[in-house]
């Protein structure tokens, strides 16, 4: 990542900075013995971040008791984030006005608050995050446009009206002034204390295909968490006119993280409301939206009654109850203005769409001849079929059937008998779905990533899966999942197993050094040297951050072959560099090893015996194996070379 030194701009007047008890309290959190209490005494002499602190720790508080106190708003909120939140409120207050004749310091708070608004309601969602930390971030990500305004008032406006589609900002920037509002927010916010994870992705957000981060990985999630938060920031900010061209690129975005249509709309409606009542507390002017944006997103998408071609949507519907089967038509075609065509079973119904070319097709799931799933595998087995949008009636709501559903390509289900308001809300998702579709006609390769997006957009039981996306090893669900299997077998047969804490040392430090970009490659390397070294029948997974588990079924095997086991490990990581680019990593791990004997009475027993054997060998100097046996930690070396451990 290139960053701007701050100390090296040719500047003729000083950056935004923070003043008054803003600047105390980053001075008072550089120092690693400050208290709680001293903090609280530097913001009670500022009645207005007083207010606005205990506001914001109101407002992600879930417990039922308000917070009143100022140390009572520190302790919730956190010392990092009341650090962050007392600079950005610093710089709002300091800024209001334009010095330049284009950049329009009200605009750019507005922008900036519903940007941290976002980011927080992001991150009560996708829980990667402190939700006051994020809002932080949101707050402060693009704090270098105001800073290059500010430094170089008359220049920036001149740039600024040189902007269009073909050239971005930062092009310009970096031609005229030789830097960008990217790398002089980064150069800022590492100066105002920010963890380099935030910072990294903050550089990043307009970008963040181009960050290298590693699907899954938490920098990787960041980024794109602050990618739609500018996305929705800058759609409520654009004119009228102009934003239902953005409405269904935030759902694509919002499908990403899980939020299903219905869901999305409110979530948008929820940010306006919280950005009306922010806007009022600091002052800045907010845009007024004339309707919910849930109303706008259904009024953004053509309806059928209201189109010149009524006839222009093809549904089929495969239903084998004739009395469900005249309902369902009876509101598709008179309610809704759709054409609809029926059969009562799978193979009529394959028959028919290979003749009529639906867009949607309803079918039920039990059905004589070719049931729904049959029905819509064939369907998806063909090219046409492939951009179908499949919505599947059924009684069954078990998890593992309607993850079957999902997996024979179903895009939405609806549970019966049928509630007319949730299948209505399923019908706009599929006439979004088909918007979509035609305005990317033209472009076969953009409609073919749309349909997968699309489709990781309806999946959400694909929260549920079982693997690492950084790593691709299993993840820690995964790994509890084996080790109460194999703890089951082993009671059941008597045998012996043990598992396995890993732990990079010093992991740290490669994060701060290298940046989080090359951490994450340093642990899909030692993830890939670990599939080479397992041995058959254990299993690893990725507890999460550097901490990795082994499950070993030792079966009758002596005890002593896990510790040599481990030792070899050890010792294959310690002699191995990893080369990333132009750098070379040396890394070593500990390992904590716990077998199932007993005195051990449960898998979370075996597992606090593993980590208590790992903490021993971080403390005896790290790159160790430890065992604990019996209640006491023996290191590897005291046990290689002794007779077998006996259990």
């Amino acid at each position: 990542m290139k960053v701007a030194d701050i100390n090296q701009l040719n500047i003729s007047t000083s950056l935004p900075s923070p003043k008054g008890v803003a600047l105390a309290l980053l001075e008072a959190c550089r120092q690693e013995d400050v208290t709680i209490a001293e903090i609280s005494k530097l913001i009670q002499t500022d009645p207005a971040l007083s207010g606005r602190l205990i506001q914001r720790a109101n407002a992600t508080n879930q417990t039922t008791r308000p917070v009143s106190s100022i140390s009572d708003a520190v302790s919730r909120v956190g010392l990092t984030a009341v650090k962050q939140l007392a600079m950005g409120f610093s710089l709002i207050d300091q800024y209001q006005q334009s010095s330049g004749k284009e950049f329009d310091y009200q605009q750019f708070w507005s922008h900036s608050l519903l940007m941290a608004i976002a980011m927080q309601e992001l991150g009560k969602v996708t829980r990667v995050s402190a939700p006051d930390e994020l809002f932080a971030c949101g707050l402060m990500m693009r704090i270098g446009c105001l800073a290059l305004a500010t430094i170089y008032p008359d220049k920036y406006s001149e740039l600024l009206q040189k902007q269009s589609p073909s050239i971005t900002l930062s092009q310009l920037e970096q031609q005229y002034l030789q830097t960008d509002h990217n790398e002089l927010t980064a150069a800022m916010l590492i100066n105002f204390g920010f963890p380099t994870i935030f910072v990294e992705s903050i550089y990043y957000h307009e970008t963040p295909d181009e960050s290298g981060f590693s699907e899954g990985s938490r920098p990787y999630q960041i980024v794109h968490l602050l990618y739609l938060a500018k996305q929705i920031a800058d759609f409520a900010l654009t004119n009228e006119c102009e934003r239902n061209h953005h409405i269904s690129r935030l759902i694509l975005l919002g499908g990403k993280i899980g939020l299903d249509t219905e869901t999305f709309g409110a979530f948008i409606d929820l940010l306006i409301q919280e950005w009306h009542a922010w806007g009022k507390i600091l002052k800045i002017s907010v845009t007024d939206f004339p309707q919910p944006f849930h109303k706008m997103m259904n009024a953004s998408a053509p309806r059928p009654e209201k189109s010149s071609n009524a006839a222009s949507l093809r549904i089929l519907l495969v239903e084998d109850d004739l009395s469900s089967q005249i309902l369902i038509k009876e509101l598709l075609a008179n309610a809704l203005g759709h054409t609809v065509f029926t059969t009562s079973n799978g193979q009529q119904a394959l028959a028919l769409a290979m003749e009529v070319l639906p867009h949607i097709v309803i079918t039920d799931w039990m059905m004589p001849v070719m049931n729904g799933l049959e029905l819509t595998e064939s369907l998806r087995a063909t090219d046409w079929g492939q951009n179908l949008y499949v919505i599947m009636l059924t009684s069954i709501e078990d998890e593992e059937e309607v993850i079957k559903a999902f997996d024979a390509g179903v895009d939405d289900y609806v549970t019966k008998p049928i509630n007319l308001r949730a299948f209505r809300a399923r019908l706009r998702a599929a006439w979004h779905y088909r918007q979509l579709q035609e305005s990317w006609e033209r472009d076969r390769e953009q409609l073919k990533r749309f349909a997968a997006e699309l489709a990781v957009t309806n999946r959400k039981l694909e929260y549920y899966a079982l693997t690492d996306m950084l790593t691709e090893l299993p993840n820690r669900r995964s790994g509890m999942e084996t080790l109460a299997e194999t703890w089951s077998v082993a009671n059941r047969s008597n045998q012996l197993m043990a598992v396995m804490l890993l732990d990079i040392d010093h992991f740290k430090a490669i994060n701060d050094t290298h940046g989080h970009a090359v951490g994450d490659k340093v642990l899909k390397e030692l993830s890939a040297i670990i599939r080479k070294t397992a041995r058959k029948g254990d299993t690893f997974c990725r507890m999460g951050g550097e901490e990795f588990l082994v499950v070993c079924q030792l079966g009758n095997s002596d005890a002593k072959s896990i510790i040599l086991f481990a030792e070899r490990l050890r010792q294959q990581i310690s002699q191995r560099k990893i080369n990333i680019g132009e750098i070379d990593i040396q890394i070593t791990i500990s390992i904590g090893v716990a077998l199932k004997e007993p005195g051990v009475k449960s898998e979370d027993h075996l597992i606090n015996a593993a980590d208590k054997a790992l903490y021993a060998a971080k403390n005896a100097g790290r790159n160790q194996v430890f065992l604990t046996f019996k209640n006491r930690l023996l290191a590897a070396s005291s046990i290689i070379d002794k007779p077998p451990v006996k259990t």
